[in-house]
């Protein structure tokens, strides 16, 4: 196991090239199909959002990242998602790819709930 984790240490090249096949893997037909049904059974409730979308999307992370040495479990994601952070402040492609990696299971924001908060200000 004391490999594993060493080789958890990725480059700035290495990172970008593990964020692409993550996201290529989130967009390929098959998944974002599966990514989909849990957005539809969570009808844009953030907590169902975080109930039904997020253990698919990481499950969907983990079966990338194993092959780069983190562990295949949602420590190795938290890891991996550490590690991006950690370089989107040194590389502005890395966080670029970070911001769609984010968008392609956090729903928009803009949904019912903006509506009404800004509904009763605007009458006033």
């Amino acid at each position: 196991a004391a490999c594993a984790q060493a080789a958890a240490a990725l480059s700035t090249e290495q990172a970008k090239a593990v964020l692409a096949e993550v996201i290529k893997a989130l967009r390929s037909p098959e998944n974002a199909q599966r990514m989909d049904e849990a957005r539809d059974n969570a009808c844009n409730d953030m907590g169902k959002m975080l109930q039904f979308l997020l253990p698919v999307a990481t499950q969907i992370q983990q079966d990338v990242i194993k092959a780069y040495g983190f562990s295949n479990d949602g420590e190795g994601v938290l890891k991996f998602a550490r590690l991006i952070k950690s370089y989107e402040s040194q590389d502005p492609e890395i966080a670029s790819m970070s911001g769609k990696l984010k968008a392609l299971f956090l729903p928009p924001m803009t949904l019912p709930s903006h509506g009404a908060s800004t509904g009763g200000v605007a009458t006033s």
